[in-house]
């Protein structure tokens, strides 16, 4: 095997990213606003990450141009790496047909005409819990639930950053969780592992801070006046493939299946349901997938840094950096949540913070004897805590664009973010202490 020296001149392309397309962010974002547009979107991921390619290539002149050429092939070419693209695609092609034959609005709606007035905000959380598992996007859960929590704020006396919050935490707990979110995907491919065994991993950290959010939002709803809710339509049948798919999910069926099952059903039941034709099916999928196109070639890019910075050293230097702190394996799974929340805060995108930290966290993981199915979990919640709270995300800016706040006003009442990592941060600690239990018992046995 390869001996390479640790070098944290590898990691250049990194931070040149981070100085283009942070720097920019808080330029547009906070210094010279553009009219119409946030400012972490001015500056394309792409054309960011295009920039540290070239970058990586001017470094190592011990390689040849095509040797790295080589370098970033193997990279891209790598089995859960090809199997992700794959998956992009048909969840792209799933998102753009339900959303074209009206399965979110029906499966909101259907629960809206469910919950009782007075339960209003809680009903708000579930709602957007279920819709973001289903949908597998936190930010498209926003654009469909927060429009209608709004209006239910202007007839009450509710907050409306209190409202809000309650939406974005819902939105983020199904976006860690959905079998078809990109991060999810990413998470669970470049670790090699099962969607079922990741999601029953993740789990244990997300019900519990489900859980104690409800508790708060239920104590909300009692203490103030119930809400009035307006008779919103629903066909259950637009709604019916989406629990399905949650379902099979749930059973441990592979994703393609799973994926594949869905597109089948929206396009049947959507077409004796009249909200789609031959014609709008089709372009629906066409227009899914081309929103992945974004997704996918990030990816791609990703892939071949990190294949180019490995080479050259950069991810030992990373892991140099780590050993000098993290002497057991709960030092191991600290650094891959300190490294992938670092990333999401400089990328303000989770499925990119997941990709970069990937492969990286795969050398912890086989360093520190940290289990895969573990790893996934981390990064996908550590990722999904900080893109929940940031309030320079898509999803914060898009919910408050939405409802005439600013992000900042919402950042004290995401409870569910918050709470996800007290939840991370025990489990981590409670882990390493069963485990230690366990193997002293073992031992004494």
């Amino acid at each position: 095997m390869k001996n390479i020296k640790p070098n944290f001149k590898a990691l250049l392309p990194i931070l040149v990213f981070l100085l283009l397309y942070l720097g920019s962010g808080i330029y547009f974002e906070y210094l010279k606003p553009v009219e119409g547009r946030m400012g972490f979107y001015v500056m394309s991921v792409v054309v960011a990450f295009g920039i540290s390619l070239i970058v990586a290539f001017f470094q190592n002149r011990s390689l040849s141009f095509n040797e790295k050429i080589s370098v970033c092939a193997k990279g891209i070419g790598d089995d859960n790496i090809v199997i992700m693209l794959f998956i992009f695609l048909m969840a792209g092609a799933f998102s753009g047909l339900a959303k074209t034959a009206g399965g979110a609005s029906s499966t909101a709606n259907l629960m809206l005409s469910i919950i009782p007035g007075g339960m209003a905000i809680p009903g708000m959380f579930l709602i957007s819990c279920l819709i973001s598992m289903a949908m597998g996007t936190s930010v498209g859960t926003i654009t469909v639930i927060v429009p209608i929590a709004a209006e239910i704020v202007r007839s009450t006396g509710y907050s409306m950053p209190f409202m809000i919050g309650a939406v974005v935490g819902g939105a983020m707990f199904g976006d860690n969780l959905s079998v078809i979110s990109d991060t999810t995907i990413a998470a669970t491919r470049t670790q090699g592992v099962e969607m079922k065994d990741k999601f029953r991993a993740n789990i244990k950290l997300a019900l519990p801070a489900a859980l104690v959010t409800l508790a708060i939002l239920v104590v909300y709803a009692l203490r103030n006046p119930a809400a009035s809710l307006d008779t919103y339509d629903y066909n259950i049948w637009l709604a019916l493939p989406y629990f399905i798919v949650l379902i099979l999910a749930l059973t441990g069926l592979n994703v393609f299946y799973v994926l594949g099952i869905g597109i089948i059903l929206f396009f049947l039941i959507g077409g004796a349901a009249k909200t789609l034709t031959f014609e709008t099916a089709f372009s629906a999928m066409g227009d899914g997938t081309s929103g992945m196109f974004e997704t996918i070639i990030v990816t791609l890019l990703v892939s071949s840094i990190s294949a180019l910075m490995k080479e050259y050293g950069g991810f030992e230097a990373i892991l140099s950096l780590i050993r000098r702190h993290a002497k057991s394996e709960k030092g191991g799974m600290l650094g891959i949540c300190a490294l992938t929340g670092f990333l999401d805060i400089a990328t303000a995108n989770n499925t990119v913070a997941i990709v970069i930290a990937a492969p990286i966290a795969k050398e912890i993981s086989q360093e520190y004897g940290v289990a895969p199915k573990q790893v996934a979990s981390l990064l996908d919640t550590t990722s999904c805590i900080f893109q929940g709270i940031i309030p320079y995300g898509a999803q914060l800016l898009v919910a408050a664009s939405l409802a005439g706040i600013s992000s900042l006003s919402i950042i004290p009442y995401l409870f569910y973010p918050f709470l996800l990592a007290v939840c991370t941060l025990i489990s981590i600690l409670v882990f390493r202490k069963a485990k230690d239990k366990k193997a002293a018992k073992k031992a004494d046995a």
